[in-house]
Formats: C-alpha cells, sequence, structure tokens
C-alpha cells in the first residue's frame, strides 16, 4: 500500500503494482534448453552448470525462425503555489491553450531537491559484436544477452560505447531522418486520397491497384473517392467514405524516410485521432477549399480546430497547411485556373487561430495548395497555367526541408505500445519515443515488469537489426504472451524504468467545460489520454489556480473555463508516465469529457515513491 509520497514521510515502501494477468504462466530459462518453457518463474530460479561443462545457448539470427514480417490485424513548474491575487476567470480564448501550457513557469523557482524525480541515468546497451562488413548493425552478442537475461540486470550488462558504434554504423548504413506525418482535417477535407495520392507517386502502389479501386468506386457512385482507397482498406470504410482507425503507410525520398497516419476526421473517433498523433513529428492539416466545407470545419465544434488544438497539445511542433479542392468547380475560376483570393482568404482565416495554439506561424507553420485527387502539387509542380500565382515548394520539398530531430541513443529506452497480436511470437507494436534498441536486447515491459528479449525488429515492413528513436516499429519478442500486455504499457529499459504510477500532479489548461458542468473542481471525473493511455482519472485535489498574466498562485475551491490550475489527478489501474520535464512525449495529456475536449496539461511531478 502506498503511503502520502506527497509528503515527507519515511519509511514508505515501494509500490508493487498489480499484475495485469495473475493467471498468465510465468518463464523461466534452462541453461540446458534451447528456448523459454512455462515454469515456476523466478521462485524457482535454474541452478547455472560448472562452467567445464555449461554451453549458453546462442540466440542469433541463424538458430531463429525466419518469418516474414508480421501484418497488424486490422518545464518544470513550482512544487506547491504561493499567494496571490484573484484567480483569472472568464471565457477561454484559444491563445491561453498549448503556448501557455508549454511555456508556464519555465523561469520559476524549481521545487525543493527532495520532491524531484530523480533524472534517469543513461541507457546502456550490450557490448556490439566486431566490426560487421558494409556497415551492418550486429545484434547484442548471445552469450552477454544471455548472461543479462538469466541475472535480471538487462541493460546493465551493456555499454556506452557499444551502443554508439552500432547507432553509427545504423547510421552509416542510412542517415535520413525518418518523421512520422500525421495527416488531420475536419471529414471529407481529402486526407485520405493525399495519402494514397502519396503512396501511389512513390511507387508504394502500382497502376493496376489503382484501375481496381477506381472501378470499384464507379460501382458504388464514388467515382472520387477511389485513392482513398489505398488507405481505408476495410469494407465498412470504403462504403461510408469515414475513416475510422488510423491508417499506417510508408514512404522515402532521397533526403528522408516517413510514415503515414492517416488520422479519422469524424468527431465520433477523436480518440483514435489522438492516438496517431501523439505518435507524429510532423502535421498535415487538410483544409477543403470548397464552398461551405471550410467554413463547417472552422466553425466552433469543427474538428479543423480541434485537430489543430490537440496536435499542438500532444507534441506537433511543426504544420503543412494544405488547402485541397481548390480545383473544384464551386471555387474555381474560369478554366480551371485555381482561385488566388479564395486561397489567401483561408491562409488569413487560419493564421490568428494557429498563431493562438502556440505555433509559430512564420517558422512552424507552411501553407500550401494541392489537388489531392490529381497529385498536382505533391510530388510535382502544378501544371503550367493553373495557379502562376503560387511559386512555393511542393509538398514533398516542404516536408524534405523540415530540419532533423535531434535524438539521443543513450536516452533511456521508451517504447509506448499502440498494438499487440501473436504471429509466429508476441509481437508489439509502437514508436520508440526515446534510446536505442537493438535484436537480442532485453527489455522490461511496465507497468507488469514483464522482462522480454527482442527477437526481430521490423521497421517499414523490413527487418532490422538495430533502430533508434522516432521509428515506428514491429517488434516480435519472448518472455511474454500476448494477454499480459495491453496497449498503454511501455517497453522501458531494465536498469532504468519508466515510471509507473496511479496519481500524479498536473498543471492544466481549461479548455472548455460541459454546459451543465461549469466548473472544475475535486471529484470531476473524466478520460485521460496520455501517450497510448487512455483511461478514466479523478481530480483528488485542487492545489492551486495560476494567475495566467502574474503567473501567481491562489488556493481555489474550483476554476472555471479559461483558468489554469495546478491540481492532483488518480487513475484506478497504474500507467506508466514520466514528467514533460524529462520525457515530453510522455508527460502531457489530454482530459476529454463527453466526447469534447476540456483540457490539456502536463505532468510536473510524479509521488517520491514509484516504481
Amino acid at each position: 500500500r502506498m503511503a502520502d509520497s506527497w509528503e515527507d514521510s519515511t519509511g514508505a515502501l515501494p509500490v508493487q503494482p498489480k499484475a495485469l494477468n495473475p493467471t498468465a504462466p510465468t518463464f523461466q530459462f534452462r541453461p540446458a534448453a534451447f528456448s523459454f518453457v512455462p515454469g515456476p518463474g523466478p521462485q524457482a530460479p535454474a541452478v547455472a552448470q560448472p562452467p567445464a561443462t555449461y554451453q549458453p545457448a546462442q540466440f542469433t539470427a541463424q538458430n531463429q525462425p525466419q518469418a516474414s514480417p508480421p501484418q497488424p490485424p486490422g518545464a518544470q513548474f513550482p512544487a506547491h503555489p504561493g499567494q496571490s491575487s484573484n484567480a483569472h476567470t472568464g471565457q477561454a480564448s484559444v491563445s491561453s491553450l498549448a503556448a501557455q501550457v508549454d511555456k508556464m513557469d519555465i523561469d520559476s523557482a524549481p521545487p525543493p531537491p527532495s520532491e524531484v524525480l530523480p533524472v534517469p541515468a543513461a541507457v546502456v546497451s550490450a557490448p556490439a559484436a566486431p566490426a560487421a562488413p558494409a556497415a551492418s548493425v550486429a545484434p547484442a552478442p548471445p552469450a552477454v544477452v544471455e548472461e543479462a537475461w538469466m541475472s535480471g540486470s538487462g541493460a546493465s550488462a551493456m555499454d556506452d560505447n557499444s551502443v554508439m558504434k552500432a547507432y553509427d554504423a545504423l547510421l552509416a548504413e542510412d542517415s535520413r531522418d525518418h518523421l512520422n506525418v500525421v495527416f488531420i482535417g475536419h471529414i471529407d477535407a481529402g486526407k485520405s486520397t493525399l495519402a494514397g495520392q502519396i503512396l501511389f507517386a512513390t511507387g508504394g502502389v502500382d497502376q493496376r491497384t489503382i484501375e481496381k479501386y477506381e472501378k470499384e468506386a464507379k460501382e458504388k457512385n464514388r467515382e472520387g473517392w477511389y485513392m482513398a482507397y489505398i488507405m481505408d482498406t476495410n469494407e465498412e470504410e470504403r462504403t461510408k467514405g469515414i475513416t475510422v482507425e488510423v491508417g499506417r503507410a510508408h514512404f522515402e525520398t532521397e533526403k528522408k524516410r516517413y510514415t503515414i497516419l492517416d488520422a479519422p476526421g469524424h468527431k465520433n473517433y477523436v480518440p483514435n485521432m489522438i492516438q496517431g498523433a501523439c505518435q507524429a513529428d510532423v502535421a498535415i492539416l487538410l483544409i477543403s477549399a470548397r464552398k461551405g466545407e471550410y467554413e463547417t470545419g472552422f466553425e466552433k465544434g469543427g474538428q479543423t480546430r480541434e485537430h489543430a488544438q490537440l496536435a499542438k497539445t500532444l507534441g506537433v511542433s511543426r504544420l503543412v497547411v494544405v488547402v485541397n479542392k481548390l480545383d473544384c468547380h464551386s471555387v474555381a475560376l474560369p478554366g480551371g485556373k485555381w482561385d488566388q483570393t479564395r486561397f489567401d482568404s483561408i491562409v488569413s482565416g487560419l493564421s490568428p487561430f494557429l498563431r493562438q495554439c502556440g505555433y509559430n506561424v512564420k517558422k512552424e507553420v507552411t501553407f500550401l495548395p494541392v489537388a489531392a485527387l490529381y497529385g498536382h502539387n505533391v510530388k510535382e509542380k502544378i501544371p503550367p497555367g493553373t495557379s502562376d500565382w503560387y511559386s512555393g515548394p511542393t509538398l514533398f520539398e516542404a516536408l524534405d526541408s523540415i530540419e532533423d530531430v535531434d535524438r539521443n541513443p543513450l536516452a533511456p529506452m521508451r517504447l509506448p505500445i499502440v498494438d499487440k497480436w501473436r504471429d509466429m511470437g508476441t509481437i508489439i507494436m509502437g514508436k520508440i519515443e526515446s534510446g536505442f534498441l537493438r535484436v537480442g536486447d532485453v527489455m522490461q515491459i511496465m507497468p507488469n515488469k514483464l522482462k522480454v528479449k527482442v527477437d526481430a525488429i521490423y521497421r517499414d515492413e523490413k527487418e532490422v537489426q538495430a533502430t533508434r528513436s522516432g521509428e515506428n516499429l514491429r517488434l516480435r519478442v519472448t518472455g511474454a504472451d500476448e494477454t499480459d500486455i495491453m496497449p498503454g504499457f511501455v517497453l522501458s529499459s531494465i536498469k532504468n524504468p519508466v515510471s509507473s504510477v496511479t496519481q500524479f500532479e498536473a498543471q492544466l489548461m481549461i479548455v472548455e467545460l460541459l454546459e451543465h458542468v461549469s466548473i472544475f473542481t475535486v471529484g470531476y471525473k473524466s478520460i485521460l489520454h496520455i501517450h497510448t493511455v487512455v483511461e478514466e482519472c479523478e481530480v483528488t485535489k485542487l492545489i492551486a489556480s495560476v494567475d495566467t498574466k502574474t503567473k501567481e498562485h491562489k488556493k481555489v475551491k474550483f476554476v472555471k473555463t479559461g483558468d489554469m490550475c495546478i491540481c492532483r489527478i488518480k487513475v484506478d489501474k497504474a500507467i506508466c508516465i514520466e514528467t514533460f520535464q524529462e520525457l515530453a512525449a510522455l508527460g502531457r495529456f489530454t482530459l476529454r469529457d463527453e466526447g469534447k475536449t476540456i483540457a490539456i496539461g502536463k505532468v510536473i511531478k510524479l509521488p517520491k515513491n514509484h516504481n
């Protein structure tokens, strides 16, 4: 039982999180055996054989079963407030959303050292094998991996030098940066169509397949939807013309590699959109220039607004605004020319809103016109005579011009799990948010502390020996069954495991409360979305309200729409998170209630005693 770890209590024992599946079989390693077998677990460890006769099993790529890549089935803030003037109240302006949450109190005094989560030590990795030819990355040596598994030391059996050597070899093999691109925007803006056009332009789909989809769409009287069929694969999505699940695909240019995350635009599927956006580095915001569609998406309640706000909240710092359907007859000029006045009016209407969301419009936002159905200004320039007024970059040029992301291979390994299934072993899928991973590494799945060994890594449908942060991966692991793993769990290093807690302190910006619940106070329940975690939560303590102008704190009993506050939030089951200062991707979140985003925030403090 956790003591009140927010107080300076002594003798408090660390929390032991409940096993999610107590009836699941445990595993032990038998030195004389080749594979993992069900057994009594850690309480009955295998007895080591004398050195003279002990021959460790060699886990190499050669004696692992060969299989095709698995396919998925479907700022630190003050520790406690001081006294201040009255709390700020009133109607929320969008300008006080993500920008204020990200930048608030950065210069304020840090919390007492005893209440700050210690900075995790650098993750270390297993010694690399002797230099491999042609800059290929060698997996962790089998003997070291097996020793690490048996001792439970995991990452401690590896050193920084071997990690850096493997990282340098990986860059020598392919130095191109990888970006995850999420397609967001109001329903029917053309997200799936643009994603399909990109795949067609880069050779991901052949002409014969396009003709098949075109015929299928024509039979359903949906001639303009055939490009969307590339991403919308199930019959429900094709029939209704609505994306439900986040579609995934890959494409490459000479400068970068990309993973497409095609998010749904319907308001009923915003939770799915959040799952896609939380993995993204760049967002492409689709705007339909057709008369009435742009206005519908941008008005109150439209998904253009909510998606842009959520993208910034979820850490997407670069935005490409694509104005689509300028070739539509409702807005096109005589002769099929694109209307510059319509394009400029959309840009001038969106710019102030995006600035209020926290984007630096000059540096972080790019506006460009396209015709997604025909591929104009996607890979190739706009045909002459169609849009003589535009001389900016194509979509590919805009994406390639984005600065490379700084990735530290020595950071603790963190991979939030998006999905899991069984395919010749246990498969987990997710984006590696920090660290470095190699075949043969022994990691830990939190919060249930399952030790697993990475048998295979699949990136962009290809099997690789190592990978760095920022990649969307599928991993084949041993040591855990898929029934023991849930979306929201985190694969992390053993030496520096991710924090597992049932409560945390956060700084919240109240976006817009429900009409029939006009105050936010202790006892308020909502749905917490943080990385891939979706859990019901409750506010257990309202510590203070924060004046957005003076940054002063004041103790209050409730806050309203537009207010900023510091509160304590509790969940029923242990979740894996970090403070925003430690790892932003695992420290930013949103609160939703009755299908509506009511607050955005960041984790600023964890209990002193946590796993």
